[in-house]
């Protein structure tokens, strides 16, 4: 057990809501910790929705994690590129990349141990992961097979060297035909689980071009200069073009019924860790998306 200690400064707010504005623990998170007795104030066990009094003293403990490690699965991967230091893969929208908490296994990690051998670097949970796109997302992902192969792509990723284009549709008409979007990336400073645009966040850089417009609705193809966790459903969301379907940065009201943001990761470029060559992978839009598309068309025509 790790134990965090607060001593409140304000009075009259939610326990759980307290422990999330003034820690690293999520809301959701702590009234799980309330809920199972592992958390008091002033000495005695407290409901999430116990109201704290300023002074009083939380004391929280919070249970080691988990052991988790990837274990081999046979699940069916779509291989689009393999030899014998890089694999790359079209992930369906719905499959998480690694093992996490609430995700131990199924995932695509599971998958490619059962098909082959990866990078040891991240060590067993995600082993051969250079970089990772959402549950919710589809589309291309680089998979290491060798350590050196992973140093090398993620020097590449690192130095802005490797090419990732996507796909997404947005709420709204974008007036512009392109632009950049230049804006940090940091956790959200409210809701631990959600990244925002904030002052002091990491540097986030997305390019962005207009391919069609549906009226209210806009097909945009997305670059990525750097990499940051949710970076283009931050950065869209953040000029008012939030991706279509998006449960946690989308519009409360959606007009399509989808499982997730319309996002695809539709292009990867790199440089070969081995022979150099520049590689250049590209997908065909999932049926999920190709059919807002057509709908999306049929409203406009």
């Amino acid at each position: 057990m790790n134990e965090i200690v607060l001593t409140a400064q304000e009075s009259g707010v939610r326990l759980d809501k307290y422990i999330s504005d003034n820690s690293e623990i999520s809301r959701s998170y702590a009234a799980k910790l309330a809920e199972n007795g592992d958390i008091t104030v002033n000495g005695k066990k407290a409901e999430k929705k116990t109201k704290v009094q300023s002074g009083d003293e939380i004391r929280i403990n919070v249970p080691e994690p988990e052991a988790l490690e990837a274990v081999a699965q046979d699940i069916p991967i779509d291989i689009v590129y393999e030899d014998d230091s890089v694999i790359v893969v079209n992930k369906p929208q719905g499959m998480v990349v690694h093992p996490a908490p609430g995700n131990p296994d199924g995932t695509l990690v599971n998958g490619l141990l059962y098909h082959c051998s990866l990078s040891d670097i991240n060590g067993v949970v995600r082993p051969g992961i250079v970089h990772r796109i959402d549950k919710d997302t589809s589309g291309l992902l680089i998979v290491a097979k060798t350590n050196e192969a992973h140093e090398s792509l993620s020097k590449q990723l690192k130095e802005r060297k490797a090419m990732r284009r996507y796909y997404c549709i947005v709420n709204g008409n974008i007036k512009e035909d392109s632009g950049t979007i230049n804006k940090p990336i940091g956790r959200h400073p409210i809701d631990r689980k959600k990244m925002a645009v904030v002052a002091g966040g990491r540097e986030a850089v997305t390019h962005f071009k207009v391919l069609e417009r549906f009226g209210q609705y806009t097909l945009v193809e997305c670059v990525l200069e750097t990499g940051r966790t949710h970076q283009i459903r931050v950065h869209m969301a953040s000029i008012g073009h939030s991706i279509v379907g998006d449960p946690v940065y989308g519009a409360k009201k959606e007009r399509f019924k989808t499982n997730g943001q319309l996002l695809h990761a539709k292009t990867i470029g790199f440089e070969h860790p081995k022979t150099k060559e520049v590689m250049e992978f590209d997908s065909e839009l999932p049926e999920y998306f190709k059919d807002v598309l057509n709908k999306l068309k049929n409203f406009v025509n």
